[in-house]
């Protein structure tokens, strides 16, 4: 008997990162080798459902880091509590890719300052796209964590 295989079992899949919000959610996205993450866009929450599964085809993505927002001390917030039970929620309804935590600490803050480095006013739209931003400095975070360690594994075997 004949094996189907799919498209995504014999091409590289992307890594996501979303920064989930109350009334946002930023995504990144990375290139097919798990290198580099960039911005992709800025949804509204209540539109998540709807276009999350969309994004999920249309940039193959084979896993999905979502941003713990964590305190500096390394404490729950109230908004870790809102973040992990959304994250569940996602995970029960989207089974068919790989979900991964991610501490998200000061992520806002850097989208923050790379606008205000680029000298960007402070508008409605570059308030949305910090959002997409956060979501890539997310990403960027995770796939450099993936690459040390595979590097350390692959140096010990």
């Amino acid at each position: 008997m004949e094996k189907t295989v799919y498209m995504s079992q014999i091409l590289p899949t992307k890594y996501m990162a979303l920064d989930l919000g109350d009334a946002w959610i930023g995504v990144a996205v990375s290139d097919p080798m798990g290198m580099l993450a960039r911005p992709l866009e800025t949804i509204r929450a209540e539109d998540l459902l709807t276009r999350l599964p969309k994004l999920l085809e249309q940039e193959r993505v084979g896993t999905v880091v979502i941003g713990r927002p964590i305190t500096c001390k390394g404490n729950d917030s109230t908004q870790t509590v809102k973040i992990d039970t959304l994250a569940k929620q996602l995970t029960e309804l989207l089974p068919e890719v790989t979900w991964k935590s991610w501490d998200e600490r000061l992520s806002s803050k850097r989208a923050q300052h790379v606008q205000i480095s680029q000298k960007k006013k402070a508008t409605k739209e570059t308030k949305q796209q910090s959002h997409a931003i956060a979501a890539a400095f997310i990403l960027d975070s995770f796939l450099q964590y993936l690459q040390i360690h595979s590097n350390v594994f692959s140096e010990n075997e």
